[in-house]
């Protein structure tokens, strides 16, 4: 679909400009989505998970590399054997709930199955996640709106022009909902299945 605003000189950028920051937006849903836990092993479980190397918070896949080599088991080998304590324990103070084993040049991070209580309080926490990204893209809903209505104010549109740019601006939001909406439904189904 051609947009209405980018034919309106005083809006041309701005259509561009809430798309990117919505798809950024959803991008960051969909992280999340793959950092949550469902029944099998997946590397993206540790997403999340921060090391504290030499003063900085490094992701956990930044200081070594991840493989599940098993459904249930995440193994995790350092690049800098010296910090395998250190991974070892941000895993298991983290709150995705694993229980990490070391063997001095490995890390093992069994993950045990779901019960349904945790299953759902994962669907809970994802939820909520849900909808603080729903608010996000409500929130730049509510700043394009603001540019259109200055643009108005400031004589650079027309009230025509104003109102079907609200009215694009307003689809855009529905669509990018939609969007993590369908994804969130399609991550309870994989999570809830035993």
């Amino acid at each position: 679909m051609a947009s209405a605003m980018a034919s309106i000189e005083a809006l041309k950028g701005t259509h561009l400009e809430l798309k990117k920051r919505m798809e950024r937006s959803v991008d960051d849903f969909r992280a999340h989505l793959l950092a949550a836990r469902t029944g099998r092993a997946n590397v993206h479980m540790l997403d999340q998970v921060k090391v504290d190397y030499y003063g900085t918070d490094t992701p956990v896949a930044q200081m070594g590399q991840l493989s599940t080599p098993e459904p249930t088991l995440i193994l995790v080998q350092p690049f800098d054997m010296s910090m395998i304590g250190a991974i070892e324990k941000a895993i298991r103070t983290s709150p995705v709930g694993l229980n990490p084993m070391s063997d001095g040049k490995v890390i093992r991070v069994p993950v045990p199955p779901m019960t349904e209580e945790r299953r759902k309080e994962v669907v809970k926490q994802l939820n909520k996640t849900l909808e603080d990204h729903k608010t996000a893209i409500r929130n730049i809903r509510r700043d394009g709106n603001d540019l259109i209505k200055k643009a108005a104010k400031d004589k650079l549109i027309s009230a025509d022009d104003e109102k079907r740019a609200n009215e694009e601006v307003q689809q855009l939001t529905d669509a990018e909902i939609r969007r993590i909406e369908d994804l969130f439904k399609a991550k309870e189904k994989e999570i809830m299945t035993v």
